[in-house]
């Protein structure tokens, strides 16, 4: 047995009997180390190559454009004019922020991604997050407009499959001061009210759509609106607002000679920056968008009439001392005189019974077309977007034009009521 196996030893190695009686076959002691290191430099050129083959896909994909085919259009490149007030004040500029995006195909875990970024937008809602990660889409938006330390924050949390997108957002450093001028914008930075909505109309939108809305080349609009005046005015209205707790207010400054809007403003009014109320049902210009009878500021409009229709002078007298009387009806004055009154009087001490006398002078169809020549009853033209059309009986009878003559039964804006009784006092030009 002993002479068979050392046949077998002999035909791997020289063998050698050590100090303590045992044999040692040096050559299968070599023969087995050698394969020992053969195996160690096997294993570590596999995890060489594994490890190279994936720092390769890493640096592939690092250099390519994340696949954003069906998503939304970018509106990186659609900028907008600023725009300013007569004296160059900025009323609404461009500036840009970050709106987080994911790509669903590479979400690894959509339950870990959600909770890492609810730490950061606790906000967000789950189910709705849930479902877009899941969809398997190209691209999908997460959150819009982030603030800088948001988007550091989210970026810190380092999940795969997500990203981050230049946008433009507006923004309004006078905020609720000139508000209803100068409108607002979307989320994707077009204009749906005021005159954000106006530009958009003379063709920013068809520049967005083909690209060329390049900030450099879109010269500011100027407004007619002088922010100082408007400042004065807006505070006003809303001390005003308080004061006697009313549902609203409004006033407008107009440069009688020019017809330029100086100021307008109206409450309750909101924050461009943060509209969050603006749609609610109390929030509109007033002095473009609202409709009211204008009451006795109409009689001054009957006075003209009276003069421009070349019937009555400045010394025609009207009787005032008695009630007129329309089927049971009576039109009273409310602090009458009880006398004949003059033209100028019938104005100077607002006389409902007067002004009626006056609009009967003239006659109903010569009174309508008077307050239509007037604009008080057509549809303003102005650049806002946001300005409502009057009101008018079908048929004018008589009681209509006495009580329209002092200003019931017709409504209009208070901007054209201003707008015509500048006409008034310029010299006659509308």
């Amino acid at each position: 047995m002993i002479g068979k196996l050392l046949k077998r030893f002999a035909t791997v190695g020289r063998a050698r009997t050590s100090e303590d009686g045992s044999i040692v076959v040096e050559g299968a002691r070599k023969a087995t180390g050698g394969k020992g290191k053969a195996r160690i430099v096997m294993t570590m050129a596999v995890f060489f190559g594994i490890f190279s083959t994936i720092s390769g896909r890493l640096v592939y994909l690092g250099f390519q454009t994340p696949d954003l085919s069906g998503g939304p259009q970018s509106r990186v490149t659609a900028s907008r004019p600023d725009i300013v007030d007569r004296n160059g004040e900025v009323l609404a500029t461009d500036i840009k922020t970050a709106s987080l995006f994911a790509e669903p195909r590479r979400i690894v875990d959509a339950d870990e991604a959600i909770e890492k970024l609810s730490t950061v937008l606790p906000e967000i809602d789950y189910e709705q997050t849930y479902h877009k990660l899941k969809s398997g889409a190209g691209f999908v938006w997460l959150q819009r407009q982030l603030t800088p330390k948001q988007q550091a924050d989210i970026m810190q949390l380092g999940i795969p499959g997500f990203g981050f997108r230049t946008e433009k957002r507006r923004f309004y450093p006078s905020g609720e001061t000139s508000s209803y001028i100068v409108g607002l914008t979307n989320i994707d930075n077009q204009g749906i009210s005021g005159m954000e909505k106006y530009i958009d109309e003379q063709g920013l939108s068809d520049l967005q759509a083909s690209g060329l809305a390049v900030a450099k080349d879109l010269r500011p609009v100027k407004l007619s609106i002088d922010l100082r005046v408007q400042h004065v005015v807006r505070d006003e209205i809303a001390a005003g607002l308080e004061r006697y707790r009313a549902m609203g207010a409004g006033a407008v400054v107009l440069n009688v000679k020019t017809g330029e809007v100086v100021a307008m403003a109206s409450v309750p009014d909101f924050d461009p920056n943060n509209p969050y109320n603006a749609q609610d049902k109390d929030r509109l210009n007033r002095m473009s968008a609202g409709l009211y009878e204008m009451g006795s500021t109409f009689k001054s409009f009957t006075s003209a009439m009276a003069l421009d229709s070349g019937k009555a002078t400045m010394s025609s007298r009207f009787d005032a001392s008695h009630p007129i009387r329309v089927g049971h009806q009576a039109i009273h004055d409310f602090h009458g005189k009880n006398r004949v009154l003059s033209l100028p009087e019938v104005f100077l001490y607002s006389s409902n019974i007067g002004s009626a006398r006056e609009a009967e002078l003239v006659g109903i169809e010569a009174h309508r077309e008077f307050l239509h020549r007037l604009g008080i009853l057509e549809k303003m033209q102005t650049e806002l977007p946001e300005v409502a059309r009057p009101t008018e009986p079908k048929v004018w009878k008589q009681v209509n034009s006495f009580t329209i003559a002092f200003g019931h039964g017709v409504s209009t804006t208070p901007l054209q009521a201003a707008v015509g009784c500048a006409a008034l006092v310029n010299g006659g030009f509308l």
